[in-house]
């Protein structure tokens, strides 16, 4: 036969709820003058940690040329298989048998934004940046192609975009056109 052993027995004052009440308001009373834990989004943007990866960008030269190489390792080394690349000579004299991508195109939503392209990357031509707000109403504008990647390089050139914004500087970034 079973036993039922009972570990807690309410005592006199237990029984009438006031003193969990009572330590329920005080909670309450204390918690309400300590320093407040969330950011007021819209006005002040969340600054992530360094190391956070978020949308991609491609990398320009000292040259202002696109460092892809087009070697398709990033391609290779995607386990979402998000990555698309169409490689072409290099449309620069000086580019010999170099090669260059004619589309570069990442689909966001496949993306897990694991970071595997940007450590198999020979060149360090394409990084993942500290944005992490951008949504769409269509699947098609979530697919970031070579001139969007580019975009985000212009706009990330010049320092973390959240600080910058969260100083009063006015930074848009228009996802429906990258």
């Amino acid at each position: 036969m079973a036993t039922v052993v009972r570990t807690y027995e309410p005592g006199y004052w237990d029984k009438f709820y006031l003193p969990a009440i009572a330590r329920g308001l005080l909670l309450t009373l204390v918690r309400m003058f300590r320093r407040k834990d969330t950011i007021p989004y819209p006005d002040i943007k969340y600054v992530p940690a360094d190391g956070y990866r978020g949308l991609h960008r491609l990398n320009k030269d000292e040259d202002g040329r696109i460092k892809c190489v087009a070697c398709e390792m990033c391609q290779t080394a995607c386990p979402a298989h998000c990555i698309d690349i169409v490689p072409e000579p290099a449309p620069w004299d000086d580019g010999g048998e170099e090669r260059h991508p004619a589309k570069f195109e990442i689909d966001l939503l496949k993306c897990i934004f694991c970071g595997f392209c940007e450590l198999a990357c020979p060149k360090d031509a394409i990084e993942l940046t500290e944005i992490y707000d951008y949504a769409s109403f269509s699947r098609d504008d979530l697919i970031i192609d070579r001139e969007g990647l580019l975009k985000v390089y212009d706009i990330t050139s010049m320092g973390n975009i959240y600080e910058r914004q969260n100083r009063g500087e006015s930074i848009q970034i228009d996802t429906g056109n990258l």
